[in-house]
């Protein structure tokens, strides 16, 4: 039977195994895909301690983890099109990705350019996307700079190519040993830490038009009080907080609209998805500890299929 990596109730890590689970069938507007490849977020982790969207389903136990997949359509759903058996594809999974198999809607999938590996396609879905949404949703125009905090995360090193993809200035916070990781990003690095909006308006003394916060709490407070427009700060990790500063959540597109335009990005050469380690399947755990640990620098992914 299929594999699949699983938590099996709320809590930490003593809830997750390895299990054995029937292929699953697509339903309407579904296909169902032999992965390749499953990116790891912190969302992940976060999904298996309870965490669930606003208004978002319950999630049914045992819960497959995952978000973000690359593999091969395996079979299609009725009131599917512009899909066929074989297509190599990408895009956000209907429940779960950490599996040999893995139900994907089309309206969040997307054909893999064959110049994009199914390692570097499975790492676009979220951490790129939720960066590519984030950036339109500053819309700065060219020339101008944007903070972003968490620069050396996921979603952090694709906000920082695609703004500079864009025409920005980018000013990236991250720790002190992230900051040759950072530079080559195309960003001017400002380390973390106390006194974090001094530091950034030394590093950009013409100022800061906007920020796109990836770490919440004291981070994005401090980070606020630089663009003159309060409404120019958005994040991706504290939206209570951002709610009294005056600013707002990411505003996510969850298209295959916004799938395309982020791997166009990778294959023109302008978006690398910085997959810095991979692992097995059957060590997935150590991928997610890897990413809720916080020590993940760039992108991990787990390899399902060679």
């Amino acid at each position: 039977m299929p594999k699949a990596y699983v938590f099996t109730r709320y809590g930490g890590p003593e809830t997750e195994a390895l299990v054995e689970r029937d292929r699953p069938s697509p339903g309407p507007g579904q296909v169902l895909v032999a992965v390749r490849a499953a990116g790891v977020n912190p969302v992940d982790w976060k999904q298996r301690t309870g965490y669930r969207r606003p208004g978002g389903p319950e999630r049914e136990l045992p819960a497959v983890f995952g978000n973000e997949v690359a593999g091969v359509v395996e079979e299609i759903g009725a009131e599917v099109t512009g899909f066929a058996v074989g297509d190599e594809v990408f895009g956000n999974p209907v429940a779960g990705g950490y599996a040999e198999y893995a139900l994907l809607p089309v309206a969040v999938t997307a054909h893999k350019p064959a110049e994009l590996s199914f390692t570097d396609a499975a790492a676009l879905p979220v951490a790129a996307a939720t960066a590519y949404d984030g950036i339109r949703q500053l819309g700065l125009p060219a020339g101008a700079t944007v903070l972003i905090t968490g620069a050396g995360g996921g979603v952090g090193v694709s906000a920082s190519q695609i703004a500079r993809a864009f025409g920005l200035r980018v000013v990236g916070v991250a720790s002190e040993s992230k900051k040759d990781f950072v530079e080559s990003l195309g960003a001017v690095h400002v380390p973390s830490g106390p006194d974090l909006a001094e530091r950034v308006r030394a590093a950009a003394p013409d100022g800061v038009d906007a920020v796109f916060d990836l770490v919440g709490g004291e981070v994005l407070e401090a980070a606020a009080t630089l663009p003159a427009e309060p409404a120019k700060v958005i994040t991706g990790a504290d939206r209570e907080t951002v709610a009294k500063l005056g600013g707002s959540g990411v505003e996510r597109a969850r298209t295959a609209a916004v799938l395309d335009a982020v791997a166009n990005l990778a294959v023109d050469g302008k978006l690398r998805p910085f997959v810095t380690r991979t692992f097995p399947l059957d060590r997935a755990g150590e991928a997610l500890r890897t990413v809720e640990d916080g020590h993940a620098r760039g992108k991990i992914v787990i390899e399902v299929r060679a």
